[in-house]
This record gives structure tokens, sequence and C-alpha cells, in this order.
């Protein structure tokens, strides 16, 4: 009897351990089929016509941006859940966007990438879950986000929960912001409310010829007032690196993209608790800068490059210079002293003679407050005579755009140090960095001159009528021509020699 019972429980045993086996094996097979089907995106086709457009795929721009074998990806299986316009018939695992997690320079780094293939990139309820949830990841742990860009915009036809999911985005955006770094890169379209995540991030990169950005296309344009302008004049690379300012830099394709985010990345620090990266520099600091001896010239209307300023200064003459082709009268970026990451800014007397106006202060303010958030030092050159005067300015809000930059200045508590190489007149003076908004250490050069304005502009004031023009400026010029009345006051801590690099190693 005993006997006959065994027998009986290992039959059924036996046949339920083989149905559980069968049932796992089934569940494998599904899972490798659903990775298959996913890393397949929208399909070769889709993916061809990518290639021939001269773009990657998500995966493929994901790769490029990581260290090897370093991404893992998150939420692979999840796909729409839109049943209306026949949506149910046509799903995709992953739906239209790669996200996870993947390391860069050896650095945690989370990352989204648009998957162009499915349904154009559209942003689906699910798209918009998936870049929320790895926001949030990266917030908690403190890392940087990087968002690879390439969407139709909203999915029409989920509606409204579309529009909900951008607005989740957004609000992800505003609660990382000066927490932790978020880098926008646009590698094809990005229209309607979509642009507006990428406006909220810290940096926003694009690539020549391939990415698009703007509110409403060619088509709403020329319906509404009647304008014909091309999607590359309306929101193209180029408009958006020398025009608007909505993007800081350009690039020449999607590698060459992917690549100098890799090193542009090497400059920021995890989150607003971690310092930069520390990078050992074979630069000597006490090495001598020759170049630096000459290089302002004896006329003081005479042009010369501040960027030829900054190389002679930072280790291995490395800058990454960001908006290098947005109002150019003023320039920032980011170098090394040391091996430690310094914000630098300065004025460039190549262009308007180095005068700041509405967009010049509208791009250093926003630079400097990125410093200031992340804990990385701020160097500033000075070489301005001032704030550019006209209707348009002051008819653009110059007073009010003007104040961001003094702001900037004066809220930063990161450590800031000021070399002024030639002029520093009036309210211009005081804005870039001076001793009265909390600079810790001004350096100035003998070449410089500290004054309420030039000896020309003074002297048809405070001699208006003499016939002794020359004489009053030459007076005015021994007087207020030379940094000794800063100087004199403890406005300047030091008059340098011009081997300047030395002395701004010795300070940090």
């Amino acid at each position: 009897m005993l006997s006959n019972l065994a027998k009986s429980f290992s039959r059924k045993y036996c046949i339920g351990a083989s149905a559980s086996a069968r049932q796992t094996l089934a569940v494998q097979q599904r899972i490798q089929e659903k990775k298959a089907d996913a890393l397949q995106g929208g399909g070769t086709k889709r993916i061809e016509a990518q290639h021939k457009k001269g773009k990657l795929t998500a995966r493929e721009r994901v790769h490029v941006l990581c260290d090897p074998n370093s991404f893992i990806e998150a939420d692979m299986y999840m796909e729409h859940t839109c049943s209306d316009f026949g949506m149910e018939k046509e799903k995709y695992p992953g739906d239209s966007v790669v996200t996870g997690q993947g390391y860069i320079n050896g650095r945690l780094t989370y990352i989204f990438s648009q998957d162009f293939t499915v349904f154009g990139g559209s942003l689906s309820s699910v798209h918009a879950k998936k870049v929320c949830k790895i926001m949030d990841q990266a917030i908690m742990v403190g890392a940087p986000v990087i968002g690879l860009n390439d969407s139709g915009g909203a999915r029409i036809q989920e509606g409204v929960e579309s529009l909900a999911g951008y607005a989740d985005i957004f609000q992800r955006n505003v609660l990382a912001s000066g927490v932790v770094p978020q880098i926008s890169l646009i590698m094809g379209p990005c229209a309607g409310g979509a642009v507006y995540s990428p406006a909220l991030t810290d940096f926003t990169f694009m690539v020549k010829n391939t990415s698009y950005l703007f509110i409403t296309g060619p088509e709403v344009v020329k319906s509404v007032t009647n304008e014909e302008v091309t999607q590359e004049e309306l929101g193209g690379a180029k408009t958006h690196t020398t025009l608007s300012g909505v993007a800081h830099k350009a690039f020449e394709n999607d590698i060459d993209a992917l690549l100098n985010v890799r090193d542009f990345m090497s400059f920021l620090p995890s989150s607003n608790r971690e310092s930069a990266p520390i990078i050992e520099s074979i630069d000597p600091w006490d090495r001598d800068v020759p170049v630096l001896d000459g290089i302002v010239p004896l006329e003081s209307t005479a042009a010369y490059d501040m960027k030829a300023v900054i190389q002679g200064v930072v280790d291995s003459r490395e800058f990454f210079e960001i908006m290098p082709t947005y109002a150019k009268n003023i320039v920032i970026g980011f170098a090394r002293l040391k091996g430690q990451t310094v914000g630098i800014v300065g004025n460039q007397p190549k262009v308007a003679a180095g005068c700041l106006d509405i967009n010049a202060s509208v791009k250093g303010a926003r630079f400097v407050r990125f410093c200031d958030a992340f804990n990385i030092p701020l160097v500033t050159f000075v070489d301005v005579p001032g704030f550019l005067p006209g209707t348009a300015q002051e008819y653009g809000g110059i007073i009010r755009h003007g104040a961001k930059l003094l702001y900037a200045f004066a809220e930063a508590t990161v450590p800031k140090l000021t070399v002024i190489t030639r002029k520093a007149y009036g309210g211009a003076y005081d804005v870039m960095s001076s001793k009265h908004l909390r600079g810790d250490v001004n350096y100035a050069w003998p070449t410089a001159e500290v004054a309420v304005m030039g000896a020309k502009g003074a002297v048809s004031i405070l001699y208006r009528g003499s016939k002794e023009v020359e004489r009053h400026e030459q007076e005015y010029i021994d007087k207020f021509g030379n940094p000794f009345p800063a100087a004199i006051r403890g406005f300047i801590d030091d008059i340098s020699q011009l081997e300047i690099s030395e002395e701004c190693h010795v300070s940090f």
C-alpha cells in the first residue's frame, strides 16, 4: 500500500516539476525574444533610414557615449498602453526611448536616448515614466543626467497623457537644477513643448544639419505670419548657437558630438555635493609664458585675443569654450589650474571692444551661477570699457539684463580670482567680479586702467570748452590710466608682472 502511494506521489511530482521546467524555459525564450525585439527598435528599414540621414540609432549613441560595456538598460520591456487609433496593434518593447545608467570616464551617469525609429521618438506616457524614473534616481544618488533628444514631439494618439508626461519631465528638470548637472544633446528634431526640457537643463548641444529646435515648425509659421523659412533657418544649429543663444555649442555629426560630451563631462562634478575630478597636469605650474609679455598692445584702443591670454594661463592650453559663436564679446568656458576645474569668464577686446551688452550679460550670468551651484572656482579676465551704449540696448533692457551678471558675481560664494589686463571702466569694472563683489584675489597687470571712463570722455566733461585737450587728456591718463589708484585703496591685491600664470596657479 505504501509502495503504491509513493509511486503515485513520485509520478505527480515529476509531472509537476516537468511542467514548471517547461514554463521556465518558455519564459526564458520569451525574454530573449523581447530583448531581440527591443534591440531592433522600429525595425531594420527604419534603422537603415536613420543611418542614411547620417544619424546613429538610440542605442548606438549610448554605446559611443558610455565607457565600453558599462551601460545597464532599464525598463526594456515597457510598452505603451494606448488602444486608440489602432495603436494596440503596434507595440515595441521599451517604446520610443532607451533609458538606464552607465559610466563616462569611470563616473556614474544616467542617460535617456530617444529612439526615432519607434513612432518617430514621440513621447508617450510610458516614455515619460521611463525618463522620470532615471531622473529621480540621478537626483537621489547624485549623478549627472544626459538626454539624447531625437523626437517628433508629443504622441498625438495619447492626447493629454502625453502632455502630462512632458510636464512631469519639466518638474524633474526643475528639481534637479543646481543639484546634478543636466546635459541635453539635440540629435534630431525637437519641437513644440518638448523644447522646454532642454531649455531647463544646464547645457544644450546640437548636431549640425540634423538637429532642430523650434516651438512651431515652418508650415505653422507660414500659415500664421506668412513668413517662408526652412527648418534649418528657423531652428537649426547655426541659428541657435549664433542668433538665439538657446544652444551652447554645435558639432559636426553624432560621433563628434558624443565624444565631445565625454570630454566635457570630465570638467563637471557629479553633483553639488562633490568636487569636480582633479586630473593630474603634466604642465608645470611655474612655467614661463613669454607670449603674455607682449600680448596687450601699447595702444589702448588696439584689439587682442583674450583667448590667447586664457590659453597661456590654464593647464596644457586646454580650454573648453561654451557658446563660442554667440555674444562673442564675452568668453566663457571650463579649464584647469593645477588639475582643478575652474570656470573662465573674460571680456573679448576683439569683438565690440569687449563691451558688455544684453546678450553678453545673460550669457555670463547663467554660466557664473552654474559654477557657483556646483562649487567650481571662477577666474575672470577683465578688459571692459563699459556697457554698450545705444537705443537698441536701452530699449532691450540692458539695465535689467546687466544686473543679472552683477547679481551672479555678487551672489557667488565659490573662490573668485580676477585679473585686470587692461581697461576696467565705469560700472562694468564693478560688475566683472571686482573686490567690491567679494572677489577673493584681484590682480592687475601693469597695463591695467581702472577709472570711471576713458580719457577722452572724461576730459570732454571735466574741461568742456578747453583748448588744451591733449594736455588734459595726458594728465588724466597719468592720474588714472594705471592700476595704482585702485591698488592704493586696496581694491587690487597685487600689480603683477605679465607672468600671471604662476600667480594664478599659486592662488589655487
